[in-house]
């Protein structure tokens, strides 16, 4: 049941208070560009770049009070995308869930059937 590398980075998000100036910054830092078709423009709430080569990408995601600015308890400030490399999502949810994490928000068909996610916490270790 829990075979080895059944996840994958999707992408690795960061929670900000300025997602398109912050974008633009490790732009120019890392090489790393829009997304095609999908630019990114000031004022989105959120703006994703990626790596050309590697495909590895950024997503910035506009939160109320965030870290940098305000420090509250809990709150993380950068977070981790997995998709399922062999199993269904929801397999996958059942297996992490086995393993340990909490299901804190169940954001599943948000925008319809096959969209949206969940978000867990992991155990404290």
């Amino acid at each position: 049941m829990f075979g080895r590398w059944q996840l994958f980075v999707s992408h690795t998000t960061i929670d900000c208070a300025d997602v398109y100036t912050l974008s633009e910054w490790w732009k120019t830092v890392l090489g790393y560009a829009d997304i095609e078709d999908d630019p990114n423009e000031p004022g989105d709430q959120e703006c994703m770049i990626r790596d050309a080569t590697t495909n590895h990408q950024l997503r910035f995601v506009e939160v109320p009070d965030a870290p940098e600015t305000k420090h509250r308890a809990g709150n993380n400030r950068l977070h981790l995308d997995l998709r399922p490399r062999h199993r269904t999502r929801d397999e996958e949810l059942d297996v992490l869930v086995h393993l340990g994490a909490t299901l804190v928000a169940d954001l599943r068909a948000t925008h319809g059937p096959g969209t949206g996610w969940v978000v867990l916490a992991v155990p404290a270790r």
